[in-house]
């Protein structure tokens, strides 16, 4: 064995940017994160947390679509011949927006005509079987 074979196994890495025959800044570029001494660059994953809004959980969930929701017993109390967006709007006032949808809680007892209000599958079939109609 000669001295040209040996290799050395604890080799140090080179100190970077500390002067020396490199220059100035000794191979690391100029200015910026990456040039700095003991720079760390941030995880994907804390930029995206940052990213996303604060309130989270079930209190912040968006509302619901629709602003009036109402039941199939509450329909029975208004008096109006066809139930649309101007009666309802003429029996609850100016509390909702245009959204409206009807649900099957509740019992009909009298026949209800309904017009361009957005209705679930059950209380349609609710309606039509106390002999009223849906367009």
């Amino acid at each position: 064995m000669q001295l040209h074979n040996l290799s050395i196994k604890n080799r140090r890495e080179k100190r970077v940017a500390r002067g020396g025959k490199r220059g100035t800044t000794s191979g690391r570029g100029q200015k910026g994160q990456k040039s700095r001494s003991g720079h760390r660059i941030r995880p994907a994953q804390r930029d995206l947390l940052i990213r996303i809004p604060k309130l989270r959980g079930y209190r912040n969930k968006p509302k619901s679509m629709f602003n009036l929701v109402l039941k199939l017993s509450d329909l029975e109390k208004i008096n109006a011949d066809v139930i649309d967006k101007a009666s309802l709007k003429a029996h609850f006032g100016n509390e909702f927006r245009d959204e409206i949808k009807i649900l099957s809680g509740g019992e009909l007892k009298k026949p209800i005509k309904i017009d361009g209000i957005k209705i679930s599958k059950s209380a349609k079939e609710k309606i039509e079987k106390a002999g009223g109609s849906v367009k």
